[in-house]
């Protein structure tokens, strides 16, 4: 199943993705709940299967406009340095921990709205996620258990302001600028994902590959990033983990690549969608 949230005729509202239309399921649940969060928060995934089940879609996808898959996130735990070919790339030494960082809620935008190149700075990195959407509340969770923790899985562009990223040793300025970053276009479920550990992700930027691995790659997997930070902060519904980003960032090519307005960037990850932003400037 794949969910969104979107706005149509300036409503808010979230729904399954059928071809190329939504069936809008904050209708169709009466409005018992407030988004696609508060229906994972419920544990009602399979009401909303049940209410779109045989429905025709209420709107074409062209005719919404995508919001990040989840708009009122809970904590947005991002992990850096996670592919090795990545690390090897900026000269970091090998961790036994994983490093973390925060994005916040306004520093996110949905499929198909601009990712903002802010007036501070030319230097505007992408940076395609995998993002994991916990679905429940785990506090300790022991790594045999995690994948029972996931409501589902989306697409992050983890935009980068990196000389701000690079002021100092913590990364949270350059991560957090105003809408630089994307999370969608939607949520699948892990009934269609058979194996996270085994999906492909592709970062393109007008047209050209600029990423390509495999999520095997993962110098962290799922399971010890879950069992990791649910060890110091319980992890909710609703609770996103962007899982880190490969080799080829703009920053570390030569000439490095920044993105610029008019430019559109494409994160693309096997089983899941393709989540598709143009550039703009402040």
């Amino acid at each position: 199943m794949k969910l969104a949230s979107f706005r149509h005729n300036g409503k808010e509202s979230f729904g399954q993705v059928v071809g190329d239309g939504i069936v809008d399921l904050g209708d169709r649940l009466r409005h018992r709940y407030a988004g696609l969060r508060s229906l994972i928060a419920a544990d009602a995934l399979g009401e909303a299967a049940k209410a779109a089940k045989g429905a025709a879609a209420d709107y074409a996808l062209g005719d919404i406009t995508f919001l990040p898959t989840l708009p009122d996130p809970g904590k947005i735990i991002c992990v850096g340095i996670n592919y090795e070919a990545h690390r090897i790339e900026t000269g970091r030494p090998k961790s036994d921990y994983p490093t973390l960082f925060v994005r916040f809620p306004e520093s996110q935008v949905g499929h198909l709205q601009p990712m903002i190149r802010p007036k501070a700075s030319e230097r505007f990195d992408y940076e395609g996620e995998l993002v994991v959407i916990i679905g429940r509340p785990g506090h300790q969770i022991e790594k045999k258990d995690a994948f029972a923790h996931i409501a589902g899985y989306s697409c992050y562009n983890d935009g980068s302001i990196r000389d701000w990223q690079g002021h100092s040793s913590q990364f949270t300025p350059g991560k957090n600028f105003y809408q630089s970053g994307a999370f969608g276009p939607w949520m699948v479920t892990p009934d269609e994902i058979p194996d996270a550990g085994k999906l492909t992700l592709s970062t393109r930027l007008n047209g050209e590959v600029m990423q390509h691995t495999s999520t095997s790659d993962l110098i962290f997997n799922i399971p010890t990033l879950l069992n990791y930070i649910s060890a110091f902060t319980p992890l909710q519904p609703g609770d996103c983990i962007v899982t880190g980003t490969p080799g080829g960032v703009g920053a570390r090519r030569t000439p490095p690549v920044w993105m610029k307005p008019g430019d559109t960037v494409e994160v693309e990850i096997s089983g899941i969608g393709t989540l598709r932003n143009p550039i703009v400037s402040e």
